[in-house]
């Protein structure tokens, strides 16, 4: 089988463009024939997997200006998918060079797949403060998916959403969650690290990595925070936050926790970024609107604590209790005093950092390669399959 997957992020600093990345590296370890085609001004891997198609037009996002707003050469991508032939179209993203994808293999008779990465129309909302924004992103998604064959929902939550979108079970399937392991583990500890942003190594780092964006229910982790520090502090103990990336809304939070231990590294990746995660105490990641959350996966590979929001895909990859919290989005109380409590309970917080190293184990890359590749090959296999969607 040939697959060809398009998607609009790839050079990007993000948890879909780790996971685009790496299951690149899994096809040539594996010998699959799979080509991603991007259309960036970013930098991306020199790999032969991966094909990158100059820009006819890229301007910085409205309201985002570390992302670059593209128009593809379609042209270019469409030459470039003739000349690999593929027998699959997986369409990553919704955007300009998803729509290629999506347009060519309508075109070419060809059975197209797809993953729901990103709640776009929740993610449009909170950024733009208007529902109006949600509702209209909603009618398009229905209109882009409605030829799919095949539609990968990064958690079961999502299946739900895809439903309410009108799309049937039938048309759905879980794509398995899945890290490389190799890239994140405890063995990238070193609490020298913290030396370079002015932190105490004796602190307690609490660490949150990704968009910096209402949309992650940020606004909430920026008004608990002051609660907690100052609890800890009643306990002697000195926690200090970490917010890594970029965004939005990283000015507005960074004026308002001036004064109260909270730090800015902006965006980290590779070694780096292992280093951050592996060094910190715990992760908190307030989102409510994430498929899935690959920042949480790798917290727990590196040996930390997580507390996440009960709504979207990150509760799923938690072991409640067990290698992290799940509390309501909702509820900033509840908030306040489970991460107070983990931040003052040294022993709790080692023994779930611990728990977290066994379980990310069952998230390997290669074995969510090995099922996203299956379920494109039976798109294939069945015929009867192809045409569900259009």
């Amino acid at each position: 089988m040939r697959l060809m997957l398009f998607t609009d992020t790839l050079g990007d600093v993000n948890g879909v463009s780790r996971f685009i990345r790496n299951m690149g590296h899994e096809s040539l370890k594996a010998g699959r024939d799979l080509l991603i085609a991007t259309s960036t001004r970013f930098e991306i891997p020199p790999e032969p997997c991966f094909y990158n198609c100059k820009p006819k037009f890229a301007t910085k996002m409205p309201k985002y200006p570390e992302l670059d707003f593209v128009i593809p050469n379609k042209g270019d991508l469409v030459r470039r998918a003739d000349a690999f032939g593929p027998d699959v179209v997986h369409v990553s993203t919704p955007g300009g060079v998803g729509k290629v994808g999506r347009d060519y293999a309508k075109k070419r008779g060809i059975p197209i797949a797809g993953v729901y990465h990103t709640d776009f129309p929740a993610y449009l909302e909170h950024l733009f403060h208007d529902e109006m924004y949600g509702t209209v992103t909603a009618q398009y998604m229905k209109y882009f998916y409605k030829p799919f064959e095949l539609i990968l929902s990064r958690s079961e939550q999502y299946m739900e959403s895809l439903e309410k979108l009108g799309f049937s079970r039938g048309r759905m399937a879980k794509l398995e969650p899945g890290i490389a392991l190799d890239d994140f583990d405890a063995g990238h500890k070193d609490p020298s690290v913290w030396d370079e942003h002015g932190l105490p190594r004796e602190s307690v780092k609490v660490l949150y990595v990704g968009r910096i964006s209402t949309e992650k229910n940020l606004p909430m982790l920026t008004d608990i925070w002051p609660k907690v520090r100052e609890r800890a502090r009643a306990a002697g103990v000195d926690a200090r936050l970490v917010v890594v990336g970029g965004g939005p809304y990283l000015d507005e939070m960074r004026a308002s926790l001036v004064g109260h231990g909270a730090v800015f590294p902006g965006f980290k990746h590779g070694t780096e970024l292992a280093t951050l995660y592996a060094s910190a105490d715990m992760f908190v990641f307030p989102s409510l609107t994430d498929t899935l959350g690959q920042v949480v996966l790798e917290s727990q590979a590196s040996g930390i604590a997580v507390v996440v929001a009960d709504q979207g895909g990150p509760k799923e990859v938690v072991d409640d209790g067990r290698t992290g919290l799940v509390l309501p989005g909702g509820k900033p109380a509840a908030w306040v005093d489970a991460v107070s409590e983990l931040v003052t309970n040294h022993d709790r917080r080692k023994a779930m950092g611990a728990a977290g190293i066994a379980w990310s184990q069952n998230f390997s890359i290669s074995a969510s390669f090995e099922k996203f590749w299956s379920a494109h090959e039976a798109l294939v296999r069945t015929p009867a399959l192809q045409g569900q969607g259009s």
